[in-house]
């Protein structure tokens, strides 16, 4: 956790951090959940005797290898190669933030933006808490391990865009106060810091939910769960920029033009780390893979 006091997040709606059809070993690592992770990231011994230990490593892989004719052990390697890269890479520097220039994390920081005291009223009062104060420094986060060579980081918000102005959640001219500007803040300081790093063309941020809100607003003054459009915002990575893609219909509720559907956000964000042409000729990668890289136009190829 970046903030003291944080709830605890919650899987009663789905598990973010699952791997879906893949094995445990595809699932993401999940910071500010305890124990000694951030010290257990960092090298306690000189880069010497590290080498050793990694050429002795490799000695006993060998033998290793005699013995497991039938190869189940090669994929050790590529975890041990991840390992020895997070080590070397500094990524448990990127959780500290005592070691980001304070003007840099000052210029992150959402706390200032919202007054609690004014939902005390909400079930959830906590969880839009927390977002506040912790969504500007999760950006800088995302920053800082970047940097650092993480290729995928995921955000979440607790659940704090429900509208639906019941005994648990805000309605929308209150939601909006107090989810709309951490958000606006913490996503324009974010891109300030990478256009000042040079980083533009190198880290790609998306911005979505898993769905939207009604188009009619409820009897309470909020908006209910809504699969027929949902907001996308794309930055970075060379992708053209002030580009509106699409039209909705005037009510807000459903596509205007050819939908933009959840593979061809996937496949976007693919093309921009690897050639979809090479990777389907590939015969070793899960068919879920080979899925969302086949026969799905990338949003901006599309006329």
């Amino acid at each position: 956790s970046v903030v003291e006091d944080e709830p605890a997040a919650f899987d009663q709606f789905g598990r973010v951090a699952s791997a879906g059809p893949f094995s445990k070993g595809y699932e993401p690592f999940v910071p500010g959940s305890g124990g000694s992770f951030q010290d257990d990231l960092k090298l306690h011994i000189d880069r010497l005797r590290l080498d050793d230990r990694k050429q002795l490593l490799r000695k006993l892989d060998n033998i290793r290898r005699q013995i497991d004719s039938d190869g189940s052990l090669s994929g050790l390697d590529r975890f041990q190669s991840q390992a020895f890269d997070v080590v070397l890479g500094g990524v448990a520097d990127a959780f500290d933030l005592s070691k980001e220039d304070p003007r840099t994390v000052a210029k992150y920081d959402t706390s200032p933006l919202t007054r609690f005291d004014q939902w005390k009223d909400m079930n959830n009062r906590n969880h839009y808490k927390a977002n506040s104060n912790s969504l500007g420094k999760l950006c800088l986060l995302a920053r800082r391990l970047a940097e650092r060579g993480c290729g995928f980081i995921t955000i979440t918000t607790s659940f704090v865009w429900d509208m639906h102005a019941d005994v648990n959640n805000l309605g929308m001219v209150r939601g909006m106060d107090y989810v709309g500007s951490p958000f606006n803040h913490a996503v324009a300081a974010l891109i300030e810091d990478i256009e000042a790093r040079g980083l533009q063309d190198k880290i790609m941020l998306v911005c979505t939910g898993e769905m939207g809100r009604t188009p009619k607003i409820n009897a309470r003054g909020g908006r209910d769960h809504w699969g027929g459009l949902t907001p996308l915002l794309l930055y970075g990575a060379g992708i053209p920029r002030g580009h509106i893609i699409g039209q909705s219909a005037k009510d807000g509720g459903a596509p205007a033009t050819t939908p933009i559907r959840s593979p061809n956000l996937i496949a976007t964000c693919l093309d921009t780390l690897l050639d979809l042409a090479q990777l389907r000729l590939r015969v070793d990668l899960p068919q879920e893979v080979m899925q969302v890289t086949t026969g799905s136009p990338t949003i901006f190829n599309r006329e």
